[in-house]
């Protein structure tokens, strides 16, 4: 049932309920002592300064040890980088410029 189809003595008995059960869970916190129910919520993500750093100190270790395997296994056979000659560079261009001259005289064919 969603909550805005009901009427105002369900919604009055809902938070009755409610009131209820927060009630009866600080009685069963008293009985156990506040041990087992308040430690549960406070030591919900606490952490110490030493065990982020040691977290921290194993992350970059295996990013380094990740990034060195890719570095060694990505390199070529051949070292440097490959160009491409003068004539063939303008070999390249004049086509290119007469494409384009083709195409802008109108001549597409």
């Amino acid at each position: 049932m969603n909550i805005k189809d009901m009427s105002v003595e369900q919604l009055r008995r809902a938070a009755t309920i409610k009131e209820e059960i927060v009630g009866l869970e600080k009685q069963l916190q008293t009985l156990w002592g506040g041990s087992k129910a308040s430690n549960a919520v406070s030591a919900k993500g606490v952490m110490s300064a030493a065990g982020r750093a040691r977290i921290s100190a194993a992350a970059k270790a295996r990013w380094a040890k990740i990034k060195a395997s890719k570095r060694n296994a990505a390199k070529p056979a051949s070292s440097g980088k490959k160009t491409m000659s003068a004539a063939a560079r303008a070999k390249i261009s004049a086509a290119a410029k007469a494409r384009w001259a083709k195409i802008k005289s109108g001549k597409q064919g």
